[in-house]
């Protein structure tokens, strides 16, 4: 297996589209904090905006993911992106106002383009050989990945070199240029069937049986939300400048591509709900180290491993959930995880900030990993049961039609042939 495939000049048009849409979504955090530190109780006011853009985020992805039409996907599509563009925007210039207006323009900005992600992922396989998906896949969380890297650094330089609204500037001008450039791609992904799927409350149920990959998706991010905030007061438990937290945190992000990268390189052994298990387990346990390590470098080792396996996980779970979803109903599918991940980040992140007060930053991530672990059992253990369920109905019917379908494109003739 190579990335032959899907090298072409639609797949590259594809990834500048998919920086432009991305790219604000991860320097809202930041941004948001430092469009607002420097207001009294500005470091609350930031936590709550960005708050609101989260929230936004998880209501906006299954509500309006769930209306994509796969054919003629572009127009809703942009008309996110300039909803997100109006909220960045007015983040940007009423800044100053009361904090119920930036709120708003902070849930318009989370909400507005919200199932942006679960369509472009949905075009993006549309644009290479079937075979080629697991590739492709690979290719978008190398690039996703890289966002994350590069993002802290512009929002930080920006706000404290020059002005603290060019972040949310620069973010509504990227979304601005996304919206452009989706006329460059297709229009869509998929005709919209003609029988009973293609109605929203078969759509609904549709989406509701994939729900243990919506779970171990759920998992998978609540790990990311230990390490990237509980990681400052680890730093300071152990006696460590907290300056290393931007760093170490660099470090988890650039191991994370390269997995991305190997893991398209070639077929895996196993099914896709025992690969989760195994490369959740192993992201728990350096996790672990992670807060069980008292110096630096071998902190620096343990993110640099659970990064490694983390983007493994994240192709992985999209993965399964190809293998679960008819074609029609994966950007919808796509926009949900998007939501359940989101909402996984926000639990944990929760979590670990409400035993803080109470305990050491390495117990809160001690705990943390519990209860993504917890999440993983249930992940597993309803995919397994769904397989067995759908063994003895016969595999038949449209849906598991399309299930077959997908399975047999995800992986090659190897996947496949392992009963992917």
């Amino acid at each position: 297996m190579s990335y032959r495939d899907v090298v072409s000049r639609r797949v590259l048009t594809w990834a500048l589209v998919a920086v432009g849409a991305r790219m604000p979504v991860a320097m809202a955090p930041l941004a948001l904090v430092f469009l607002v530190r420097e207001r009294p109780g500005g470091y609350a006011l930031g936590a709550a905006l960005a708050a609101a853009y989260v929230i936004g985020e998880i209501v906006g992805a299954p509500v309006l993911g769930m209306r994509l039409a796969p054919g003629r996907a572009r127009p809703q599509l942009a008309a996110g992106l300039v909803a997100g563009t109006a909220g960045f925007t007015g983040l940007a210039v009423f800044a100053d106002a009361p904090p119920a207006l930036p709120a708003a323009f902070a849930f318009l900005a989370g909400a507005g383009p919200a199932a942006v992600p679960g369509g472009l992922r949905a075009l993006l396989t549309s644009l290479v050989p079937r075979h080629a998906a697991a590739q492709a896949l690979s290719v978008e969380s190398m690039l996703t990945f890289g966002v994350w890297a590069v993002s802290p650094a512009a929002v930080t330089g920006l706000a404290l070199g020059a002005d603290p609204r060019l972040p949310l500037l620069l973010a509504a001008a990227l979304m601005a240029a996304a919206a452009l450039g989706l006329w460059l791609l297709p229009a869509g992904w998929a005709p919209e069937p003609d029988g009973p799927e293609g109605r929203g409350d078969s759509k609904l149920r549709v989406l509701a049986r994939a729900w243990p990959v919506y779970v171990t998706g759920a998992a998978g991010l609540s790990l990311l939300s230990l390490a990237e905030l509980v990681l400052p007061a680890l730093l300071e438990q152990r006696g460590i400048g907290v300056g290393w937290a931007g760093p170490l945190l660099t470090v988890m992000s650039v191991a994370s591509a390269a997995g991305a990268f190997g893991y398209g390189l070639r077929s895996w052994p196993g099914r896709l709900a025992t690969r989760s298990v195994v490369l959740m387990a192993g992201m728990s346990a350096a996790v672990c180290l992670v807060a069980l390590i008292p110096a630096a470098p071998g902190m620096a080792v343990a993110l640099a491993a659970a990064g490694l396996l983390q983007s493994g996980a994240m192709l992985t779970r999209n993965l399964s959930l190809r293998e679960a979803l008819p074609p029609h109903a994966l950007a919808a599918g796509y926009s949900v995880m998007y939501a359940a991940v989101g909402a996984g980040y926000a639990a944990t992140g929760s979590l670990a900030g409400a035993l803080l007060p109470f305990t050491t930053p390495s117990t809160a991530i001690l705990a943390g990993v519990a209860l993504t672990l917890s999440l993983t059992v249930v992940g597993w253990w309803g995919e397994i049961r769904a397989r067995g369920s759908a063994r003895g109905a016969g595999a038949a019917g449209p849906v598991r039609a399309g299930v077959a379908a997908e399975g047999a494109a995800v992986g090659g003739g190897g996947d496949a042939q392992r009963g992917l």
